[in-house]
């Protein structure tokens, strides 16, 4: 698979079979991604990754905790801007209505919503989680970093024939992350990635997720 075909078949898998996924493999993957840039080689990203029965424990102890306080606790960032709008406010509602409407939740069904944002705790049926996590005093520039780096995971798992989804979710409970996965208090939760194999079948992996033309992004001059 080129580099081509890893960026255009990867998308948020949202509903994984229940397939195990090789601790060779993810070695192989995390090995390479470590060629990922970052500013001055500082290299900010850290991860832990679960499987089986710590995956299983952490998960039912989150899942207690949404039910317990489903509006967030602990919330260490923002996980989107306050004030977002705009094409990207549009962009992000857009997806979503794309994603109910894939699997037939209309809007007033609010319970099938919610049921469908459960599904997050459960990793979508993924058998790995992988979370991430940085030091406290990095910046934006540590954070971009971060990005490149889970990027680059998420096309070498391509690669290898795997997919995933990148949840920003789970830093809702961002400090309670951080005791589960015993992260030191220097540090701040960024995210979770569900790994495995997509369900090639299911609706909500199958939906069309629009991009903006690149016009509305890039300023061309010169050329």
């Amino acid at each position: 698979m080129n580099v081509t075909e890893a960026v255009s078949t990867r998308r948020s898998i949202r509903q994984f079979l229940p397939t195990p996924v090789s601790q060779d493999v993810l070695e192989r993957v995390l090995q390479k991604a470590q060629r990922s840039p970052s500013g001055g080689n500082t290299q900010p990203w850290n991860a832990v990754i679960l499987t089986g029965q710590p995956l299983a424990d952490l998960t039912a102890k989150i899942k207690a905790k949404a039910a317990s306080a489903p509006m967030g606790e602990g919330h260490e960032y923002d996980i989107y801007p306050k004030g977002l709008e705009g094409r990207y406010e549009d962009q992000r509602r857009g997806v979503g209505k794309a994603m109910f409407d894939a699997l037939g939740l209309a809007r007033e069904d609010g319970a099938g919503r919610v049921a469908q944002m459960m599904k997050n705790w459960d990793s979508f049926g993924a058998p790995v989680q992988l979370f991430t996590f940085t030091r406290k005093y990095m910046g934006p520039p540590q954070w971009s970093d971060m990005g490149m780096w889970l990027q680059t995971v998420m096309l070498l798992l391509r690669e290898e024939g795997l997919d995933s989804c990148a949840q920003e979710i789970w830093a809702m409970y961002g400090t309670y992350m951080r005791k589960l996965l015993n992260i030191d208090d220097d540090h701040i939760f960024f995210c979770g990635m569900a790994i495995g194999y997509r369900d090639p079948d299911a609706p909500v992996n199958n939906f069309t997720v629009p991009r903006v033309e690149i016009g509305q992004a890039v300023r061309w001059e010169g050329f």
